[in-house]
């Protein structure tokens, strides 16, 4: 993500800010330009960047409920942004624990809808039955014994909101043994899905040389998953003990790793962040100097991202959390995350 700035007064700005809170200025997020531009208003629903005139924004129609600061051209006829207008089904907003888990779930979708857009792959709502474009539902459970499962299905990406429930999630996490596990990366786990028939399904020739063979029967692969566990040498091979269940899985997986490092980087990137320590070997050394999402060669981000994921960890542990970054990249790991970059930049050229 990058660092953004209000352009009227120069005051940091996070990515949801809908107000400057030094010189209280709107703000909001243009997608094409991926910039927060500065606004004043000019009429009841009409908005200019505060730096050229000719510029007319309206808001989001999910402004009103608080849960989007992404902002429409004056002369486009949508009523929702880029990212809103992916949604298909959202909770019913009649409890305030339920308005509260929305809005979490739109920050996660809207962080990674601006990911995509740095990658320049397709971004497009799915329209009635179509197979193509993406969907969000997310939806709440009903009863207990009818549990709304998160999960993707030929671009419907249904998401439980109990996941946008801190205790609930720490609690999946627990169960089921995981390291990790954040809204955030749920997204980005589903959304991989969708990706792999966008990028890889016509043509799974090369994806097979790092992740397997996908026509493994996906049903029986998850049982024996579920009753089995993990091999005891998954870390060698995988990103996570999930990835092994099913080839689709490792991909998914892997892709929601990819996305945590572009995005964390560009952050290090946007604050300047550089890794020098002062006993250390120039393994541990790392110039953060260039934007992730311009780079060719994924060996310049492997050798940022060790240094800084080291010192991140390092720094949980001095305030009395577990890592940060709970995770170890195995060489094969790292040959199937530059699968997934190289993919991504020829899908750029094209």
């Amino acid at each position: 993500m990058k660092l953004y700035t209000c352009e009227h007064c120069g005051n940091p700005l996070y990515f949801e800010n809908t107000v400057c809170l030094n010189c209280n200025h709107t703000v909001g997020f243009d997608a094409n330009k991926l910039s927060m531009i500065t606004l004043v208003p000019a009429d009841k629903d009409t908005f200019i960047n505060i730096n050229k005139s000719k510029e007319a924004y309206r808001l989001c129609d999910n402004a009103h409920c608080g849960t989007c600061n992404w902002l429409i051209p004056k002369n486009d006829t949508a009523v929702f942004c880029k990212a809103c207008s992916l949604n298909r089904v959202i909770p019913t907003l009649t409890t305030q624990q339920n308005i509260q888990r929305w809005s979490k779930m739109e920050i996660a979708k809207h962080r990674l809808v601006y990911s995509l857009l740095q990658l320049k792959l397709p971004v497009r709502s799915k329209l009635g039955n179509s197979i193509e474009g993406i969907a969000f539902d997310f939806m709440e459970d009903v009863s207990l014994g009818a549990r709304i499962m998160t999960g993707h299905d030929e671009g419907t990406i249904t998401i439980n909101i109990d996941e946008a429930d801190e205790a609930e999630r720490v609690k999946h996490k627990l169960d089921l043994g995981e390291r990790y596990r954040t809204l955030l990366g749920h997204f980005r786990h589903e959304i991989g899905h969708y990706y792999w028939d966008v990028l890889i399904k016509k043509d799974p020739g090369n994806y097979r040389k790092f992740f397997g063979n996908e026509e493994r029967d996906y049903s029986k692969a998850l049982e024996e998953y579920y009753n089995t566990g993990a091999p005891i040498d998954w870390l060698d091979h995988f990103i996570s003990p999930y990835a092994t269940a099913h080839p689709w899985e490792d991909w998914a997986e892997t892709w929601a790793h990819y996305l945590h490092m572009m995005d964390t980087l560009e952050t290090a990137f946007s604050f300047g962040i550089n890794i020098d320590p002062k006993k250390s070997d120039n393994d541990m050394k790392a110039k953060i100097n260039q934007d992730p999402y311009t780079i060719d060669k994924f060996d310049t981000i492997v050798k940022m991202w060790l240094p800084l994921t080291f010192a991140l960890n390092s720094l949980s542990r001095s305030m009395g959390h577990v890592d940060f970054y709970p995770f170890v990249i195995s060489k094969p790991v790292i040959e199937k995350l530059r699968f997934i970059h190289e993919t991504c930049r020829i899908k750029r050229m094209r």
